[in-house]
């Protein structure tokens, strides 16, 4: 997966949680457990992807192959410290 693939895929999902947000702010959806749900696994992939971005721009400024560099588990990307 290049940086355009990854970067398109954040915008996707960035603009699928502002969608979702809204419509529960404007009490469309409301907070069911699916949309819950739905908001979590967003985040959680955004958190992998951003992680894959890091790493693969890193890898990039240190001469070594952006493209050895994979998506790291959910449980593995959020232990991370912000």
């Amino acid at each position: 997966m290049d940086d355009k693939t990854v970067l398109n895929r954040i915008t996707e999902m960035v603009d699928e949680e502002h969608r979702l947000r809204a419509e529960a702010q404007a009490g469309h959806t409301g907070t069911d457990e699916a949309t819950r749900d739905r908001l979590r696994e967003l985040e959680e992939s955004l958190d992998q992807c951003w992680d894959l971005l890091r790493r693969r721009r890193a890898a990039r400024s240190t001469h070594g192959d952006p493209d050895a560099q994979g998506v790291r588990p959910k449980p593995e990307v959020e232990r991370y410290l912000q």
